[in-house]
């Protein structure tokens, strides 16, 4: 049982606890745990406590929310062939977790010379910029960036983007992002702002991805810069 005279907080103990009974596989991977009102009695406990473990938990990727269905226990982690374009609503539907997508940024930027570069702009020609909250389940997992020659790709002004965006441009379109370009990959640590984004923890390892997507005919679609929460993903080369 939890300890209220203890000096940790209840909802730290009762995170610990479940901690231990994910980690001693009495929960198994894809199990829906107890709900909230099992959780209070089981552990005498109030709601607030319980959503205070539970959404901890599930910032440091050991649940996941699905929406009308309960709380779960993880799975293994998203896996994402590196060399392969493959999207993010494709990776999680590979790996078994609804997606969707929130978008926190939309405008026309003029863009400095790297990113010109590297989507073939000439000097006085602008790029679409948006970021998008990308979920696994309920729990966000990467914060995307992608730059879009404006030129090409105005139309994504209008979209809403809430699903994949790969196959937008390829069943509405025409255009089918096929070829991987430059791609680095390396760790970095949550600032505030991602980790508010994210809603995870300031100093979080994050993978940070940059990449390039070239279409069916060799033209730049987008230059990528992805902030991906390292222990609820993995690639493979």
């Amino acid at each position: 049982m939890l300890n209220v005279d203890h000096q940790e907080p209840l909802y730290i103990q009762l995170k610990k606890a479940i901690q231990v009974e994910i980690l001693n596989e009495k929960f198994q991977q894809g199990e829906r745990i107890p709900n909230e009102k099992e959780l209070m009695e089981q552990y005498n406990v109030s709601r607030v406590t319980v959503r205070k473990a539970v959404e901890e938990l599930v910032k440091e990727g050991y649940l996941v929310k699905l929406h009308g269905k309960g709380t779960f226990v993880s799975h293994t982690k998203i896996e994402r062939k590196i060399k392969h374009v493959m999207g993010f609503t494709a990776a999680c539907k590979a790996n078994g977790y609804p997606s969707h997508s929130v978008v926190t940024k939309k405008e026309i930027v003029d863009p400095d010379t790297s990113i010109k570069k590297a989507l073939q702009l000439e000097a006085d020609e602008k790029a679409i910029f948006i970021q998008r909250k990308r979920f696994a389940g309920d729990s966000p997992l990467m914060l995307e960036n992608n730059f879009y020659p404006y030129n090409r790709y105005y139309f994504l002004l209008e979209e809403s983007l809430e699903g994949s965006l790969y196959d937008l441009l390829s069943e509405k379109h025409g255009i089918k992002p096929i070829k991987s370009g430059a791609t680095t990959l390396d760790i970095v640590l949550a600032d505030e702002e991602k980790a508010n984004l994210l809603e995870t923890t300031i100093g979080k390892p994050l993978f940070y991805m940059n990449t390039i997507i070239h279409d069916q005919h060799g033209r730049p679609v987008h230059i990528g810069r992805q902030y991906i929460i390292g222990d609820r993903y993995q690639f493979t080369i």
